[in-house]
This record gives C-alpha cells, structure tokens and sequence, in this order.
C-alpha cells in the first residue's frame, strides 16, 4: 500500500533532473515531487507544501549534498524575489535545462518525435541584459521591487542584477520618488530602456507622460515605449532577428503579432509586400511610424487581433508567416485558419515551450514538418527562454 502524506512532512530526495517550470523532479515512494530552486544530482531534505493526487510540491529545507551544477547566487533575493529562479545554477547547466525542457514539451505535450539537435544561442552576457522590467511599488512604505516566489507579498529591491544600468538608475530614481500621495496600495511601473541611455516608463498611478524611446535591431531603428511590447535581452535583438527570418524571401510574408515592427522592417527587405497584424494600436502607431522614418512602402499594418484578421478572410496566400504569440499562445482557432492559407514555410517564435509543442502538434497534423529548432537564452538566470521553430509545408492537407 502507498504510504500517506500530508503537507508539512519532511522527505530526503534526489533531484533526478529539471522539468518545465524550471522545477527539481524527484521521487518518493508512491508520490512524484517536484522542487523549485533544485539543481539535478542534488540530494535535498524537502518539505511538501501541496499534494496534488500521486504529486507533490516541496520547497528545499536544506541541501544535504549540493549537485556539481550548484553555484552560490549573488544576488541577496534569490529564493525570495519570483525572478531569477536558475541562479543558484552555472550557466551550462542553465542552457542544458532549457533544451531539456523544450524537448520534454515537444515529446510529452506535443506528441511528437524530434531527433535533431536543439541549437542553443547562449547570451553574451549573464548579467546586466534586460530591457523591460515591471517593478511593483507601494508609496506608503516607499518599497519597490517585485512579487515574492508565490505571493503578492512586494520584495524592496535595492539592485537587481539581470537590469541594464539604464533601468538600474530608473529604478533609483523611482525610489527617490514614491510618496503616499501616488497611490493608495500596491501600484505597477512598466520600464522599458533603449539602446542610447533613454528610459521610458508607464503606470496608470503617474501622470508623467510615457517617452519614446530607440533601439537599432537588424539594422533598422525602432521607436518603441513601456507601453509597447520589445524583446528584453539587450545583447540578442539581431541574432533573434536573424534566426525567426532566417534565408526566407519571396512575394508575400505575413507578420503575426508584429508589435512595433522588430521583425516587419527586416522581412520588408526581402518580401515583395509584408503584412504586419498587431492588436495593441500604440504599437501599431509605432510599426507605421517606423516604416515611414525607413523609407519602407511595401507594408501594410493592421490595427486587429490575429484572430479577427485571419477571421476576416482578407489575409492572402503567403509565402512566408512569421508568429510570435505572447506567453498564452494563441487560439486552436488561429492556427487553423493560418494552417487553411498554406503558407510555404512558417517561423514560430514561442516564449513558452508547452504551448510551442500544443501548437506544433497541429502544424504537423496538418502537412508541415519541422525543418529546425533553436533556443535562444534571452532571460539567464531565469528558467524561461525564446525558441524558435522553423516549419515548412510538405505536403496538401484538408484542415480538420
């Protein structure tokens, strides 16, 4: 008979490797366990924190012996601040988790038998990278930070080491600042940094207007804001840019969820027309701007869900697709009315691996394969990552 647990019990485990979510997975008798802010080959004394059925969630007590792959964070927040949940990891070990991960979604999810090799691109540097941030604030206390590890509890950051020094100092200057007059409770700071030293930044609780800001990517100046969506790791915009586009050309290329434009300039360059299809009308402004300022006339912006567009049976027969979703994905609905243009060859740009392989399931279902898989590491010392799938029709297929 399986032995009974119960939350608040203690268990010495070994973590055999890392799983989705950037969790340990171990494995006491009868109950699957899965640990948070663990390292593979460590040998840990955890204690469960909720049960799930045969499942469990244990948060580390102590590590009774540390894996090889263990390394001590720098940053005082680690184990309490929800961001950097891989930092007690040395790079290597970081990169092969991902790729682990990616392959753990494509197989298990996905359902599908990938025998290539995962590229990597690993992030020049580790530190000291990100564009975007969003700070949470509460002006009675004059703390500012982010969300504790499972909890809306606010955690007063000081420094935060993964920022560009840009958004270091904004995050200073937004300290100095706060005052019990702003808000009533807990207010958000969006922060966005360009490449020139500029800063921009949005709350709905400051009556500061929001800056526009620059960054050349692919050769091509883009004007974006904290109001608009840009990719955060200031060193792989280009190499990014370089692997979703790839060789691609021809007549007509679509770009999904384009936001300001980062890859729409770029495929202008080797489309005859490209369509860019953004909801967030700011962003849209920006992409129009963008390509008015590069002297690009063969674009044509729609201000529109992904879904209304495909919906609305304007979209022609593409070369070309390129879809980058947000982190939820995008609707069975989408994919199969995008799978019903037939496009030649499509670039999945995903920031989440599961909904990656949900989505890859249904392209392979439906005549294409997948040509090539690539993981590009634009958030170290987090579990989270960029990957970017390469897709091209093999064959004509009835959409079911």
């Amino acid at each position: 008979m399986n032995k009974k647990y119960k939350i608040g019990d203690e268990l010495e485990l070994n973590i055999e490797k890392i799983v989705p979510r950037g969790l340990g997975l171990a494995f006491a008798e009868g109950l699957t366990v899965f640990v948070p802010l663990a390292a593979t080959d460590d040998r840990i004394r955890a204690e469960i924190v909720e049960i799930k059925g045969r499942s469990a969630f244990a948060e580390i007590v102590s590590v009774l012996k540390p894996s090889a792959d263990r390394i001590e964070p720098p940053c005082p927040y680690f184990g309490t601040c929800g961001g950097c949940d891989f930092m007690h990891l040395n790079y290597t070990a970081q990169l092969s988790a991902k790729v682990a991960m990616i392959r753990d979604c494509i197989e298990r999810i996905g359902k599908i038998d990938y025998q290539k090799d995962i590229a990597v691109v690993e992030s020049p540097s580790q530190f000291g990278y990100r564009l975007r941030a969003q700070w949470r604030a509460d002006p009675q206390t004059g703390e500012i930070g982010y969300y504790q590890r499972n909890s809306r509890k606010l955690v007063d950051v000081k420094e935060c080491l993964v920022l560009v020094p840009e958004l270091q100092a904004e995050l200073n200057r937004c300290r100095a600042n706060l005052s019990p007059e702003l808000a009533a409770g807990t207010m958000q700071i969006d922060a966005a940094a360009g490449d020139n030293g500029e800063v921009s930044t949005y709350s709905a609780d400051l009556l500061e207007p929001t800056k526009e800001i620059g960054f050349t990517a692919a050769g091509t100046r883009l004007a974006f804001s904290a109001r608009s969506f840009f990719q955060g790791n200031r060193f792989l915009v280009d190499k990014l840019v370089e692997v979703a586009i790839g060789n691609a050309s021809g007549k007509t290329a679509l770009d999904l969820y384009c936001g300001v434009g980062l890859f729409t300039l770029p495929l202008a360059r080797k489309f005859t027309n490209v369509i860019g299809v953004e909801d967030n009308e700011k962003a849209v402004e920006l992409a129009n701007a963008n390509a008015v300022r590069t002297g690009l006339e063969n674009i044509d912006l729609y201000a529109a869900s992904v879904r209304d567009y495909l919906v609305s049976g304007e979209a022609p027969k593409p070369d070309f697709v390129l879809l980058d979703p947000p982190r939820a994905g995008t609707e069975k609905e989408t994919v199969m009315n995008l799978i019903a243009l037939e496009p030649k060859r499509i670039s999945y740009v995903a920031c989440e691996p599961s909904i990656l392989a949900r989505d890859l399931r249904r392209f392979v279902d439906n005549g294409y394969a997948i040509e090539s898989i690539t993981a590009l590491d634009l958030f170290p010392q987090t579990h989270h990552g960029e990957t970017v799938a390469q897709l091209v029709r093999t064959e004509s297929e009835a959409v079911s």
